[in-house]
């Protein structure tokens, strides 16, 4: 897998702006997007699953990723690297609802996940 100069590819934009989520939700999607590939090439380089990977390697990853080079401090990169690291945990809930690995996962599989959470989040508030 090549490094993208995009922090999200066109089709990956296309296919979060389709799915039926609240902006919070978008959000969230796209952040696990992001570091759903960034982790998949972390573990790559590195030769490690994704969930053997130091959340260290991970800050040195998101320090060193071009698309987020531009005009941004380190003290906005810690707290994005905080927010990849904690993607860890929604990314295996997907695998696991998808009885997959983390490794597997498709952007689609993520985006159907994020949207059965908002339709789950909204009839709780009935």
């Amino acid at each position: 897998m090549q490094p993208n100069s995009e922090f999200l590819t066109p089709d990956e934009c296309i296919e979060v702006d389709k799915a039926l989520l609240t902006s919070k939700d978008k959000f969230s999607a796209r952040i696990a997007i992001y570091a759903l590939r960034s982790l998949k090439q972390i573990a790559q380089k590195s030769g490690q699953a994704i969930a053997d990977l130091h959340p260290t390697q991970i800050e040195d990853w998101i320090y060193q990723d071009k698309s987020l080079q531009g005009g941004i401090d380190n003290e906005f990169k810690k707290f994005f690297s905080q927010l990849v690291i904690a993607s860890i945990n929604p990314l295996t809930q997907i695998a696991q609802a998808n009885q997959t690995n983390i490794e597997s996962l498709t952007i689609s599989q993520v985006v159907s996940w994020f949207e059965v959470k908002a339709k789950e989040a909204l009839k709780s508030q009935r």
